[in-house]
């Protein structure tokens, strides 16, 4: 940006922050001031990164074992540091410049690599980005009506079966999600994240001190070095699909890279620049997550061993004390109201920087209405409203749809995680074609497409087993 000079594009006016005639508001590129941290980066990480999937990890390590379980955690957790890392770095082009000259996942992959790969990037990151929204929606209800079937266990005893319809709580859920969507941007939902990250913790802690006392009533540690075993109920086919899954499950659990450069692009101005930020909060969270990971993980297989439910707290792997469980799941609910909020921003942004550019002189678009962390127009309550409403009816349709989301993250893995940030920083930096780190990179890459490939079959087992039984809105 040429000194003295400062060129606002339609698209880049602050349509989040509703403050466009106020310079105090913006930043040098025209857009709202960022005043993210090191502390709000990592709150976010957290709450997109430990999400309720922290919860079934006894299940995937149930599958894999006390040896390839917590190793492919390690495993993962080292792969998705070093690839958010080579991501942060393609931020800023030319290196070191501030503000940024790329705002999102696709201005970086635009101005690294051109061409169909901008397009096949949009796709597939915001593909997965509604898919979790769905999966989210669904996730929640089932945490909301544990909490019901806890209190129908407690006083009419565990024979009872206890059904009810989740529905109602999906609708719930995207009412409460239609007035968060209200908030304009990223960079202002940083204390719901802060909300959110301390409830990952507290159902996480719950559920791993209900693993410790289980595992001590039980007299020992149960589970194998392989994991289950083949015989009555689990065929070799299945224990290989299963696995798959595991293995996927896993590796999908710490990505976070579709929203990476997002978060990135809320810390305020430098010093220190925003990549050391990033870096430091991309290491602590990720730290935290695999402490976490492995602690609730692995205690509920030491728990449960081969009967390890797939949810610890809504799976009834414990039905006593139930208020206890209570809180768990309302922990979690108040989670996913926040790490909704993370997922579906950048899809909220993308469609309003288009409009505002499609239609820059638009009172629709543009005017707006500013109350507390809010910033209300017409066009921004229309248009997410309906998108929060679309994401609740297919989420009542398709009750299985946490099964297409795992499909949606094996696809997405390998290119959003792995592919783009190997080969952005290979032509970045200029890496010299069949040198050491090419070939590490590279090595790493084909790696992980193996990875996610092989998760996508298991995953398309296990939709294709859910398809058998499927009926429309019976949730």
């Amino acid at each position: 940006m040429a000194s003295g000079q400062k060129v606002v594009k339609p698209m880049e006016v602050s349509v989040e922050a509703g403050n466009t005639g106020d310079a105090a508001w913006l930043d040098d590129d025209g857009r709202a001031r960022r005043t993210g941290t090191f502390w709000t980066a990592s709150a976010h990480i957290i709450t997109a990164v430990i999400g309720s999937g922290v919860l079934s990890l006894a299940w995937a390590i149930a599958q894999l074992g006390w040896v390839a379980g917590p190793a492919v955690m390690l495993l993962f957790a080292f792969v998705i540091y070093y690839t958010s890392t080579l991501l942060g770095l393609t931020m800023a082009w030319p290196l070191g410049r501030w503000p940024f000259a790329n705002y999102t996942y696709m201005d970086a992959v635009r101005a690294n690599l051109g061409g169909a790969k901008v397009t096949f990037c949009g796709v597939i990151q915001y593909a997965n980005l509604v898919g979790v929204a769905i999966g989210y929606t669904i996730a929640s209800s089932i945490s909301m009506r544990a909490i019901r079937r806890a209190g129908c266990f407690h006083h009419n005893g565990h024979g009872d079966p206890c059904r009810s319809s989740s529905n109602p709580y999906m609708i719930l859920f995207g009412v409460v999600q239609i007035v968060f969507s209200q908030i304009p941007d990223f960079d202002q939902i940083w204390w719901l994240s802060i909300v959110a990250a301390v409830m990952s913790f507290t159902y996480s802690g719950i559920g791993l001190s209900l693993g410790i006392v289980q595992t001590i009533s039980n007299g020992g540690i149960q589970g194998s070095l392989t994991g289950i075993s083949i015989g009555v109920g689990v065929s070799s086919t299945q224990k290989v699909w299963r696995s798959l899954q595991a293995f996927g499950d896993i590796a999908f659990a710490y990505s976070f890279s579709n929203i990476l450069i997002e978060i990135q692009d809320t810390i305020k101005a430098p010093p220190p620049s925003e990549a050391k930020v990033m870096k430091s909060a991309t290491r602590l969270s990720v730290a935290t997550t695999t402490v976490f990971y492995m602690l609730c993980g692995c205690m509920g297989y030491a728990a449960f061993g081969d009967a390890a439910p797939d949810n610890l707290l809504t799976g009834f792997g414990f039905y006593e004390p139930f208020w206890l469980l209570d809180v768990a799941n309302v922990a979690i609910v108040v989670h996913l109201v926040g790490a909704y909020q993370v997922f579906v921003q950048p899809i909220f942004a993308f469609v309003e920087r288009w409009a505002s550019r499609r239609w820059p002189d638009s009172a629709f678009i543009a005017k707006e209405l500013r109350v507390g962390p809010f910033a209300l127009s017409l066009f921004r309550l229309t248009w997410r409203s309906a998108f929060v409403c679309l994401t609740t009816i297919v989420a009542m349709l398709l009750p299985f749809f946490g099964n297409v989301v795992g499909l949606l993250g094996a696809v997405s893995f390998w290119p959003l995680t792995v592919y783009f940030p190997v080969e952005m920083y290979i032509t970045q930096r200029g890496v010299p074609r069949g040198s050491a780190r090419w070939v590490s990179l590279k090595t790493l890459s084909a790696c992980c497409l193996v990875v996610s490939i092989a998760a996508a079959a298991g995953s398309i087992a296990d939709v294709i087993d859910a398809l058998k039984v499927y009926r429309p809105f019976s949730g």
